[in-house]
Order: structure tokens, then C-alpha cells, then sequence
């Protein structure tokens, strides 16, 4: 079983791999921190690798760039997990991460958004706090 962290590339990244680690502590549990690249970001790398190289960029690339903000956020926090990359929808990705690894919790980050906001554009702190198989754990981060 592990403890989740889903960060994204904001400030609010080092206050959900601290709460992770708590929680791994708290529960002898190691600390995944996760963070997803969208298509769109796929797509923008893979534009500027081809404007600048001529040729594409491997997927592994891409899951190791995601692995390195992961990385970042980690050791920002100054503790002690290790970093995972993927590709996808966040929310999507989270969930299937969570439930392929045998998560106890996920923890995650909202911003504050007006009512109106949330329902344009959706969350995906929101998406996967309804739709994990986990407990997950919400924190506000100012």
C-alpha cells in the first residue's frame, strides 16, 4: 500500500508532499508523489522538440519530465518519496495510478475558484475527490 501525492507545477505542490509524507509516517506507508502531463502539454513539448530538433520526442521522455516536476515538488518539501510520472487526463490518471498501486489515500490541493468557475471548468481536485476508490484527503493551501 502507498499514500499518494498528486501535484501540479503551482505552489501549492509542497504542501501536498508534505501531507503525504504525514501521512505515510503516520501509517508506515511509503509516498508516491504524482504528476501528470496533459495532451496539451504532450503536444506543446512535442511542437517545440520537432521546430527545434526535426524529430519527436519518445513518450519516455515525457513520463520523465512529468517525474522530474514530480521530483521538484519532493524536494522543495525536503522529505522523503519518490517521484511518478504520467500522461493524460489528471484526474483520470490519478485514479487509475491510485488504483493499480494499491493506494490507501490520495491527497490533493483545490484552488479557490468562484462557483461559476468550478462548473466552466471543471477540477481536477474535484474530479477526483468523486470519483477515487480512496479515501482522499483535500487540503487548502494558501
Amino acid at each position: 500500500m502507498t499514500v499518494i501525492g498528486a501535484v501540479d507545477r503551482s505552489d501549492r505542490a509542497s504542501g501536498i508532499v508534505r501531507q503525504a509524507h504525514k501521512l505515510g509516517e503516520a501509517f508506515d506507508e511509503p509516498v508516491e508523489i504524482v504528476h501528470v502531463l496533459t495532451r496539451d502539454e504532450f503536444v506543446s513539448l512535442e511542437r517545440t522538440t520537432v521546430n527545434e530538433t526535426g524529430g519527436t520526442i519518445p513518450t519516455e521522455d515525457v513520463v520523465q519530465i512529468a517525474a522530474d516536476i514530480a521530483a521538484e515538488a519532493i524536494d522543495r518539501a525536503n522529505v522523503d518519496a519518490t517521484p511518478v510520472g504520467l500522461m493524460g487526463d489528471p484526474a483520470d490518471e490519478i485514479d487509475s495510478y491510485a488504483d493499480d498501486n494499491g493506494a490507501n489515500y490520495i491527497v490533493v490541493a483545490g484552488r479557490k475558484r468562484s462557483p461559476v468557475g468550478k462548473a466552466l471548468f471543471g477540477s481536477v481536485a474535484q474530479s477526483v475527490l468523486l470519483n477515487a476508490s480512496v479515501p482522499v484527503v483535500s487540503i487548502r493551501v494558501e
